[in-house]
């Protein structure tokens, strides 16, 4: 029997019982679709829009593999939020919301600030179905293992903080509004010049999402921040293992981890183990208030002032 308590639950929320703002992709016309996905064509990178859509894909192949439980899951459970009036000067932004694909879009003139965004599958590759071969965050996960396995004994004893991984690990998903984590892992200033260019291989899988003129900005701005950069590691490093990584910095927070099976349970043989086919990542910009905190609210309750 697989049971999981309250707190588990809250974490996967991210699925379709979950109360979601904006327009469903399910109640749009074909032609108002295409107008979503050059919204997101105008945001994102190439790259970005095709894991996008793939992870849209693979929430069908999801559906297909739950006894078609179209009801929960499918290529079109998602939905456009557009936030304020979009202007040159003014700030605004847009939302995708929907399972493993949460992507949010902030702007003011020329910049660009598109975190909280949260990527992920079950399955992360299609073996069946309409979708057979689409396949997301291999990437990820392969440039992970490559440098965890790249590093010497002494740089690997400090960056994995344990070598059980018997759970889900990631610290910063839903419900983690404006966290704040201390620093762990190995610093890049211990690196060597190959291992640092692997690093930033890695943040740029991210990063890159993005187009392409404001993710070489955020690239700029990581690499100005290098020095203070930590690379830490949970679980095994052989190939096959399940494992997590988070990348952190004064400005950029990355987690990837492969994370016990939800919807796919019923395939597996012990589901409170995480699986290589089922990844969460997270990328989050620290101390920025990438959540929207209320601050001026924050600010009464904790100081009041006589009317």
């Amino acid at each position: 029997m697989f049971a999981i308590d309250d707190d588990e639950w809250r974490k996967w929320m991210n699925q379709s019982f979950y109360t979601r703002q904006g327009v469903s992709f399910l109640e749009m016309t074909e032609a108002q679709r295409e107008k979503a996905f050059n919204l997101l064509r105008a945001g994102l990178s190439a790259k970005g829009l095709k894991q996008t859509r793939d992870i849209m894909r693979l929430n069908e192949t999801l559906g297909e593999l739950t006894d078609n439980n179209f009801d929960e899951y499918g290529e079109w459970q998602y939905y456009m939020t557009v936030m304020g009036t979009p202007s040159s000067k003014e700030p605004w932004g847009w939302q995708l919301d929907g399972h493993h694909a949460i992507i949010n879009y902030f702007v003011l003139g020329d910049q660009v600030v598109m975190t909280p965004f949260f990527a992920g599958s079950e399955p992360v590759i299609a073996r069946s179905g309409s979708y057979k071969g689409t396949s997301v965050l291999q990437d990820e996960q392969n440039k992970g293992l490559a440098l965890i396995n790249a590093l010497s004994e002494g740089q690997r004893a400090k960056a994995i903080l344990k070598f059980s991984k018997t759970g889900d690990e990631n610290l910063t998903e839903a419900w983690k509004d404006n966290v704040v984590l201390d620093y762990a892992g190995v610093r890049v200033p211990e690196l060597s010049d190959a291992q640092r260019r692997q690093l930033l291989d890695l943040i740029a899988l991210y990063v890159d999402n993005m187009d392409d003129g404001h993710a070489r900005v955020k690239m700029n701005e990581v690499r100005d921040h290098l020095d203070r950069t930590f690379f830490a590691w949970i679980g095994k490093t052989d190939p096959g293992s399940v494992f997590y990584y988070r990348i952190h910095s004064p400005v950029v927070l990355i987690e990837f981890d492969h994370q016990r099976p939800v919807g796919l349970r019923h395939l597996v043989n012990d589901p409170n183990v995480p699986t290589p086919d089922h990844i969460h990542t997270v990328v989050r910009t620290p101390n920025g208030n990438d959540y929207g905190k209320d601050l001026l609210r924050l600010h009464y309750l904790q100081h009041p002032h006589a009317h």
